[in-house]
């Protein structure tokens, strides 16, 4: 498929998210000769990919409709390409569709366009952006030796959920090529192909309430939740290759995968990562570097090196003898519960807290009974809840923190030599942060520079 597809149609881009801002970019580089509005909730919008957003206004005929009613008549368009916080459940785009109206996205669009095949695809509830960065560290290390008979170097890129536009390398690709991708559920729920390598990490209830208010989209049921991240495979062929963990071989089977299924465990190999969990994402990203044919020397030499990622159990600092992980992007029950596991200890200061994404909290709070020596929460809908389910159980060594700087506070009065502080959330971040990495990055610097 080529851009010409898009000539002469009026189209919409649905939220000016940064995957929105890269094809917006794209496509006026490209001179794209179609009607373009950007709709989008927010009156004032400043963007990274184009410095001042006036300029876009005054010299390329893009129309804008911003605030209120950005989202009224969407029907008059001919293709929506909608950023993955808006949900496909409105009225809004359902009477579109009902009109004829396609409705699309850049990592939709971006399957259609992209010149390789070569694309590892990763999801999961939990995982996927360190498993997907080690499978990016790996093929980056062998692209000399993945095809060593090949013409020209073998480019590496990688993006999506990550933080990195696909749009924004997408002039670079070449065929031949590899593509690593962190997909979320968000980005995949209307996918209607998959990558050639597929890795599915895990799966728990997850984004089944609305949380963040500028991208309210969320999962009606556990059930929706699972059919869109299945569609990081679901459209695999048999020359395909789908990577899952072992306990999801019960759904992978019930889902009809048609492609060569390989579950996997643990990794033993050395690493300098924290925790069981991350064994497994080793292990996942091991598979998924084997399938694209690279050899066994390079995935160690790899793995060993990694270093993780930020806001994933990331080590901070030791100060008298305390040590201090910033763990931001545990965002619920589940991914609390292994962090609090990951360090054996009962010694343990937990910062969590926040808002709420349709959660029960009972098994965090048998987790923190066992294991948390004191428990500092930041404020949210989440809290309240998180503080219900600790009242049953009769578990009373509770502070509440207004803010991050209160909560490291606290944290500092109450560790003793050799305890560890842990922020690790088991809530979203929306309230008192911009996001998850707001709330790391607040947290190692109170941590840092106090």
């Amino acid at each position: 498929m080529t851009l010409k597809f898009l000539n002469d149609k009026k189209l919409c881009l649905l939220g000016l998210g940064i995957e929105n801002q890269a094809l917006l970019k794209f496509l006026l580089k490209h001179k794209i000769k179609a009607d373009i509005t950007v709709c989008d909730a927010r009156q004032n919008i400043t963007s990274p990919a184009f410095g001042s957003l006036s300029l876009v206004r005054r010299g390329h005929g893009v129309r804008w409709r911003l605030g209120k009613n950005y989202d009224k008549n969407l029907d008059e368009y001919d293709i929506i390409f909608r950023i993955a916080g808006y949900p496909l459940f409105t009225k809004n785009i359902i009477k579109a569709m009902i009109k004829g109206v396609a409705v699309s996205s850049a990592t939709k669009l971006f399957f259609d366009l992209c010149p390789t095949k070569n694309i590892v695809g990763v999801t999961g509830t939990k995982g996927k952006g360190t498993t997907a960065s080690l499978i990016y560290a790996i093929l980056k290390a062998a692209k000399k030796c993945v095809y060593p008979h090949a013409s020209r170097g073998v480019g590496v890129y990688f993006g999506g959920n990550i933080g990195t536009p696909m749009f924004s390398f997408m002039d670079k690709i070449k065929p031949g090529d590899w593509v690593v991708l962190e997909l979320s559920s968000f980005q995949l729920e209307d996918l209607d192909c998959s990558p050639q390598i597929a890795v599915f990490t895990n799966f728990f209830p997850d984004h089944l309430a609305a949380a963040d208010p500028l991208n309210p989209n969320y999962h009606k049921n556990v059930v929706t939740y699972w059919n869109a991240k299945a569609n990081i495979f679901s459209h695999q062929s048999a020359r395909d290759v789908l990577i899952a963990g072992d306990p999801l071989q019960e759904m992978v089977a019930l889902s009809g995968a048609k492609s060569k299924v390989i579950y996997f465990a643990k990794s033993n190999l050395p690493t300098k990562l924290i925790g069981e969990h991350n064994k497994r994402n080793i292990a996942a990203a091991i598979l998924a570097a084997q399938a694209a044919g690279v050899n066994q020397k390079i995935i160690g030499q790899s793995v060993k090196k990694f270093k993780g990622l930020e806001h994933r159990l990331e080590y901070v600092t030791a100060k008298n003898n305390i040590r201090y992980f910033n763990d931001s992007c545990a965002t619920n029950p589940d991914t609390a519960i292994t962090a609090i596991t990951a360090f054996r200890s009962n010694s343990i200061i937990l910062i969590a807290g926040g808002s709420d994404k349709g959660y029960d909290f009972s098994a965090l709070a048998e987790t923190i009974k066992q294991s948390v020596k004191s428990l500092i929460l930041l404020p949210g809908e989440g809290t309240k809840k998180m503080t219900l389910s600790l009242k049953k159980i009769k578990y009373q060594n509770i502070f509440f923190a207004s803010n991050m700087a209160r909560a490291v506070e606290q944290a500092k009065k109450t560790a003793a030599a050799g305890d560890i502080v842990l922020l690790s959330p088991a809530c979203a971040s929306f309230g008192i942060f911009k996001n998850y990495k707001d709330r790391g990055w607040q947290f190692k610097k109170m941590i840092l520079h106090k």
